[in-house]
């Protein structure tokens, strides 16, 4: 994470309702070799503490996890985009990249395969929910057989969240109007991802 605290004031809560917003991330378990790295769904608890999501049998982190429970890193990634210096109206400026990130910190361990129909559940619900007025879509939907396959090749899995570790890089550390005028171009330019939502989010620092 970017180690200016300028970046790195906002509030414990903001960055939970963030993690749970995005619901998507990058999985990191560090191994002998090079990093072992996954692309999860997942479900952040209200207070922060507990993470919940699913990997493939075959996933090497779930090897691992047969031996026991592991450390990781949970790195949620939101808006992101290029700052070119001449949008700044500033004089001696130097090209940057604003983003939204959040790192959740923890222990990995397998869950309980009894509790896995009800993760599945919880995790469909949750983003289907975002689709309305689309009538669900429910595990109900599935064949017996064909829910019970697909099940048999994943395992619930769980992360105890330590540390929750946020960087808002904005552009805090410059004057307003040259933030204000990055903004605009940056609004306009559509370059990065969701470069509009960052645009706002640079606004309102």
């Amino acid at each position: 994470m970017h180690p200016n605290p300028a970046f790195r004031t906002e509030p414990r809560e903001q960055n939970i309702a963030f993690v749970r917003e995005q619901g998507f991330g990058m999985l990191a378990v560090a191994t002998e070799d090079a990093p072992l790295v996954s692309h999860v769904p997942f479900l952040l608890s209200e207070d922060g503490g507990l993470a919940e999501l699913h990997l493939v049998r075959s996933n090497p982190i779930v090897g691992l996890l047969k031996q026991g429970p592991c450390a990781v890193r949970l790195a949620v990634q939101g808006p992101q985009g290029y700052i070119s210096p001449d949008w700044y109206g500033v004089e001696d400026q130097v090209p940057t990249w604003n983003y939204v990130a959040v790192h959740l910190v923890g222990e990995l361990s397998l869950g309980a395969m009894e509790g896995l129909r009800d993760l599945l559940d919880r995790q469909s619900a949750l983003f289907e929910e975002r689709l309305l007025p689309k009538p669900p879509w429910t595990t109900a939907k599935m064949s017996p057989e064909v829910m019970d396959r697909m099940m048999r090749q994943i395992v619930p899995c769980a992360i105890r969240v330590d540390e929750i570790d946020g960087t808002w890089k904005l552009g805090q550390n410059k004057p307003a109007p040259a933030r204000q005028g990055a903004a605009d171009q940056l609004d306009a330019s559509g370059l990065g991802q969701e470069p509009r939502l960052l645009a706002a989010l640079m606004r309102g620092v």
